[in-house]
């Protein structure tokens, strides 16, 4: 269980070169957030990307493009997503060709289509599935909208880690998410022997209209301190020190979501993956420093209450990088 050490030992080669670049106002990508479509088999209540890009829900991001732009950016590591990416006729060749780019891929999915696109992959240590979870059935049905959606996601989960695929989860926190069933879900896939739990604060970014749903900066950090009992010993895969950030006992004040570029069937995000004031062509407007003096918590007031795992988890991947020391004396609080 855990992601696995080459994979460790590649992202500190990477990293360390670059350890204090942004303090010198040079930025880098380490994940790129690739989205070769917007489509989506599910109409998720919480989702903004199904109402955001309604107009281009009919294109598909060409392989060689997608392909392209993973080189341009040069991140060792590429989430896959979209909309829904088994929805793409040519998803496999495109997680084929990044592969052959020696990048590490996390393939983002509801799980509704992966049973049938298992064979379309072989296992590879290279390759994750990130099966989205919000809760046990009662809880992951509703935020669906559609029943038998938790049933399946589990049933897939199993049957992708018996034939030898890695298979990670995704949680996303709402407002007024029962704790405790979020931590029987953990604990369910902890059972089933997922690779890690990742699981971010939910946003209310424009693009949703459901904004009660959605956690406040200070609710979340109670609810965080709840699920995040260090006591229940679940394999979470995000930076401790972005866990700690979000039990409110490690403070960020300055976001870093330009190391998580989006790309789209529109171009780059910009800003960032959650606030889109336009699509730009080039990626060196995203990693452009004064780009960055108009964003962020205290900057605009769409950021006050983020702590989303887009901006905030490489920030602390960051500050694990230049103070490995942190690692060893965290606080506990």
């Amino acid at each position: 269980m855990g992601r696995p050490l080459s994979m460790t030992v590649e992202l500190a080669r990477y990293l360390l070169p670059r350890r204090r670049w942004p303090k010198k106002g040079k930025l880098f990508p380490i994940v790129l957030m690739l989205e070769p479509l917007e489509a989506c088999n599910l109409r998720c209540i919480g989702c903004g990307r199904v109402r955001e890009y309604k107009d281009v829900m009919h294109l598909r991001m060409p392989v060689d493009e997608a392909l392209r732009i993973a080189e341009k950016a040069g991140a060792p590591v590429v989430s896959v997503s979209g909309g829904e990416p088994l929805l793409h006729p040519q998803i496999a060749d495109i997680v084929r060709g990044l592969i052959e780019q020696r990048r590490w891929v996390y393939l983002c999915t509801n799980g509704l289509l992966l049973r049938e696109s298992l064979d379309k992959f072989r296992p590879n240590k290279r390759l994750c599935f990130v099966v989205h979870l919000d809760g046990t059935e009662k809880v992951h049905d509703h935020v669906t909208q559609r029943p038998g959606t938790y049933k399946e996601a589990i049933s897939v989960i199993k049957e992708a880690l018996a034939r030898g695929f890695r298979v990670c989860t995704n949680t996303t926190i709402f407002h007024g998410s029962d704790v405790e069933d979020t931590r029987r879900l953990f604990h369910t896939l902890k059972e089933l022997g997922v690779e890690g739990l990742m699981l971010s604060p939910g946003y209310a970014y424009e693009a949703v209209s459901e904004k009660e749903l959605f956690l406040q900066r200070e609710e979340s950090i109670k609810v965080f301190r709840k699920i995040l009992d260090p006591r229940d010993h679940l394999p979470f895969y995000d930076n401790p020190l972005f866990l700690d950030f979000l039990r409110g006992v490690r403070d960020y004040r300055r976001c870093a979501a330009w190391a998580i570029p989006t790309y789209t069937v529109l171009g780059w995000r910009k800003p960032c993956y959650l606030i889109a004031d336009e699509h730009v062509e080039e990626l060196a407007e995203i990693l452009d420093p004064e780009l960055w003096a108009r964003y962020g918590p205290g900057r605009d007031p769409r950021c006050a209450g983020c702590m989303l795992h887009s901006g905030f988890e490489p920030a602390s991947v960051i500050d694990v990088v230049n103070h490995p020391w942190k690692l060893v004396f965290r606080r506990r609080g």
